[in-house]
């Protein structure tokens, strides 16, 4: 701890040191209206030559910023759904200048989208469109959905979940923010089905920024990414959403005040994919039911402070009896099915709440300080109880016979039991600090942040294996009750009380040498937890160039350590126990890349790569089943990643965006200390323990060195394209194609070395066509409103949507079962099929 004063200290020095005496600047003050002069609260106004410098207007529509004297600048001014106003100035040393704009209503062309982009292009964050969610025609359409086209280096191979991985990093490595606050990952939930809602509520959502690697020091303590989200701040007196599915719904509500002072926002979600669960091959009665409220509420105590509460309640429940399935697998010459026949339930409760509560201080157009604080709370309940008896079947091969594809012989017979009684409570208690200095050339942020966890857990969990007779992993026959021994047993009780200490510190700083533009961003940060008494830390550094070129194009290069000190899930081995020394994983992130906004067909577009490498360090070993995660608790491996990710944005059809992606990556560990055994008989050929027609005669020690992540998938290619009916934008058609290369898997021994085999590629299309029944003309210019009760109305879509077009079995995992002769087969878990949803969506 002795080290902890030194670092804030340090961190207070830099800051107050790093901060010179104003130089003499000019000042533009005024306000910013709708064409009704009212006052646009929260509207960006910055400078086009310096993006980085800027403000934002307050609750009566003021703005106040600095400007370089004696030359001409432009100030850009911008606001969701308004034109964006450009203004030039030429000012001298200490004149003010007062204006009062108004913005005209109407969509933004992606020129002024690139503009406002300028903030995000000179760094490695970049803007993600969230309206894009209404026209995404997937089953569980989230803002993480929406990073597999917009986002770089992103995958996901389970359309039932919203858990990703960048770049080769486990779904435990990503940061995301709402608001500022960080948000978790369930705990205990196995599979897609069962994870619920996202947290994040698309209709409440301002802007999302999304970064796969090279981040600034302000976001902190994880290997792979960064998602940072912020709500809405309602600038109407009433306005909102409502929308019906097959899927379930939602509503959302929000206002302000009529002096803008106070503002409401609020979210109401309920969703049930028990439709699209009726296409697994398991079949039986599917209750899930997901609800969430959030609600975001803001009041400005004065001018320049503003408190703002984020609450959140979530309530996600899986009912489950399964009846029987049916699984055919195999080759042409080996054809194979899979009957199995259920006994029992599974009963899952998820119950989360959020509480965070923020004042953000404003005393100069330089200066902004926020304070956060917030609460976390998790009660997760995980029962089963489901025994399966299955019958392993071989298939007529013969296509000229009449009993092809039906039953030939019996491979073998047998059955399992697999029993839960899981229980979780988690609270994390955090505060935290964030500031921002914005000066003439330069801004300067600061942060630091405590967290308290408490995290009970008890856990219950075996698993029995029959098969044809035998309890395994017994090798003697079934005989009596005394020799029944469980395939798998997990039985802990874990209470952990931990605190942690965090903080860092960053510059960025803009340059123009030979008219060629230069941003610089350096920083570090620290991280302190007591449970292991572990303290880490280390630089990160970003910088641009923007060359004096005819072609907009931009350079960059990020390096950086990034730190992840363990949370519940990474202490807890197989076993369930809790390692006490366990370390903070690390990766050294290095990344060159460009971006290129150009026209095409007369219409713009943007090009951006980037390559990277990643070294990672104690790392703990992991495995992947759907999309639990189990760890080994030890820092045993290193490994690394590396590729290239690709990225093309524009209007390949005038007036609506799309998006695609390529990456190409691999990511491998070498695993310390593991390795296995090589086996030959008197003649040096290969052999086995227990053959006894050519018995062991000599053993070789082998070491796998590097082996597979479990997240090496080489290649993913992502397409969101929409289109619309020529002479009709009102009939919209969108479409989404999903490729990921397989991940690798192996049999269930929990050596990672054998994981060398590998699922199917992952390969979806699902396609949507819309049609706008009602609009309101006025606010699209047209001089006429609605009339009647529609009055109110701003716009009526209706959708029809086919998921799963081309009808592909996706496998998501393998259930192992053995014959006779004791030999494992791995038989697919295949995600959801063809199915249809109708969606309506009103927004007024």
């Amino acid at each position: 701890m002795k080290n902890i004063g030194k670092l804030i200290a340090l961190l207070f020095l830099v800051t107050i040191c790093g901060t010179p005496a104003l130089s003499q600047t000019a000042t533009v003050n005024g306000t910013v209206s709708d064409d009704g002069f009212r006052p646009l609260v929260g509207a960006n106004v910055f400078l086009q030559s310096e993006p980085n410098k800027g403000t934002s207007t307050k609750r009566d529509g003021s703005f106040s910023i600095s400007i370089k004297p004696n030359t001409e600048q432009t100030v850009v001014i911008t606001y969701l759904g308004y034109d964006t106003l450009y203004k030039t100035f030429n000012l001298k040393p200490g004149e003010t200048k007062n204006v009062d704009v108004q913005l005209n209503f109407g969509s933004r062309s992606f020129k002024q989208v690139i503009v406002e982009d300028e903030r995000t292009r000179t760094s490695t964050m970049s803007r993600i469109d969230p309206k894009s969610i209404d026209q995404l025609p997937m089953p569980n359409a989230s803002i993480e959905k929406t990073l597999l086209f917009q986002g770089m280096g992103v995958s996901s191979s389970n359309e039932l979940s919203s858990q990703y991985s960048v770049r080769g990093g486990s779904f435990d490595e990503n940061l995301i923010y709402v608001n500022d606050v960080e948000v978790y990952r369930p705990f205990l939930v196995r599979s897609g089905q069962q994870e619920g809602l996202s947290f994040i509520n698309p209709k409440l959502v301002r802007s999302v920024e999304f970064s796969s690697g090279g981040f600034e020091a302000q976001y902190g303590d994880k290997m792979s990414s960064v998602l940072d989200v912020h709500y809405k701040k309602p600038k109407k007196k009433l306005a909102g959403s409502v929308e019906g599915s097959l899927l379930g719904g939602n509503i959302h509500l929000e206002n302000a005040s009529d002096n803008y002072r106070f503002t409401q926002l609020h979210g109401f979600r309920y969703r049930t994919n028990q439709y699209v669960l009726n296409s697994l091959d398991t079949e039986g009665s599917y209750k899930p039911s997901f609800t969430d409220y959030q609600g975001y509420f803001t009041y400005d105590l004065t001018d320049d402070l503003e408190l703002g509460l984020l609450l959140n309640y979530a309530r996600n429940e899986y009912n489950f009896i399964p009846q029987d399935r049916e699984t055919d697998f195999g080759t042409i010459n080996e054809a194979l099915r899979l009957r199995v026949f259920f006994e029992g339930q599974e009963i899952n409760e998820y119950e989360t709440g959020v509480g965070a509560l923020t004042a953000t201080w404003q005393p100069t157009n330089k200066l902004r300080l926020k304070f956060i604080t917030s609460a976390y709370r998790t009660l997760q309940q995980e029962n089963f109880d489901v025994e399966g008896a299955y019958r392993l079947d071989e298939l007529n091969r013969d296509l000229g016979s009449d009993d092809f594809g039906e039953v030939a012989f019996s491979r073998g017979t047998g059955g399992y039991i697999n029993h839960a009684r899981n229980y979780l409570l988690g609270n994390v208690f955090a505060a935290a600090h964030k500031g921002t200095y914005y000066g003439d050339k330069y801004t300067i942020r600061w942060g630091l942040r405590g967290k308290h966890e408490r995290i009970e857990d008890e856990f219950n969990e075996w698993r029995y294996v029959d098969s044809s007779g035998y309890s395994l992993p017994n090798a003697a026959p079934f005989t009596s009750r005394e020799d029944i021994n469980l395939y798998e047993v997990i039985r802990a009780k874990n209470n952990i009380n931990s605190s942690r200490l965090m903080g860092y510190g960053q510059l960025s700083r803009a340059l123009t040498v030979d008219s060629n533009d230069f941003t610089f961003n350096v920083g570090g940060r620290f991280h302190y937890w007591d449970f292991n008494d572990e303290l880490v830390g280390g630089p990160r550094a970003l910088v641009t160039w923007k060359p004096n070129w005819d072609k907009d194009i931009l350079f960059k290069a990020a390096s950086g350590f990034y730190y992840q000190p363990p949370f519940y899930r990474e202490m807890r081995d197989l076993n369930g126990d809790i390692n006490y020394d366990i370390k903070a994983q690390r990766a050294i992130h290095y990344l060159v890349g460009m971006d290129y906004v150009f026209e095409m067909w007369d219409r713009p577009f943007k090009f951006a790569t980037e390559a990277y490498y990643k070294q990672l360090d104690n790392l703990i070993p992991y495995e992947i089943d759907n999309v639990r995660l189990r760890y080994y608790a030890e820092n045993n491996a290193r490994g690394f990643a590396t590729g290239i990710d690709f990225k093309i944005n524009g209007e390949f059809v005038k007036g609506v965006q799309s998006w695609a992606s390529l990456s190409i990556m691999t990511t491998r560990e070498d695993i310390k200390d593991d390795f296995y055994y090589e086996y030959y008989d008197d003649n040096g050929n290969r052999t086995y323990r227990g053959n006894q027609f050519n018995p062991i005669a000599d053993s070789v020690r082998k070491e796998p060195g590097y082996i597979p992540r479990p997240t090496d998938q080489r290649v993913n290619f992502s397409l969101f394209f929409q289109d619309y009916f020529p002479g009709d934008p009102t009939i919209k058609m969108n479409l989404n194609l999903v490729f990921g290369t397989g991940l690798p898997f192996g049999p269930p021994s929990y050596d990672r070395y054998q994981d060398t085999l590998r699922i199917p590629p992952y390969r979806r299309v699902d396609v949507g066509f819309s049609k706008q029944l009602l609009r309101d003309e006025k606010s699209e210019r047209s001089g006429l409103g609605l009339k009647g009760p529609f009055k109110h109305l701003h716009s009526v879509w209706l959708s029809a949507e086919v998921f799963n077009l081309l009808a592909i079995n996706n496998t998501i995992s393998y259930l192992w079962v053995r014959d006779i002769s004791n030999r494992q087969y791995g038989i697919p878990n295949y995600l959801t099929g063809r199915q249809l949803n109708v969606r309506l969506i009103v927004n007024f």
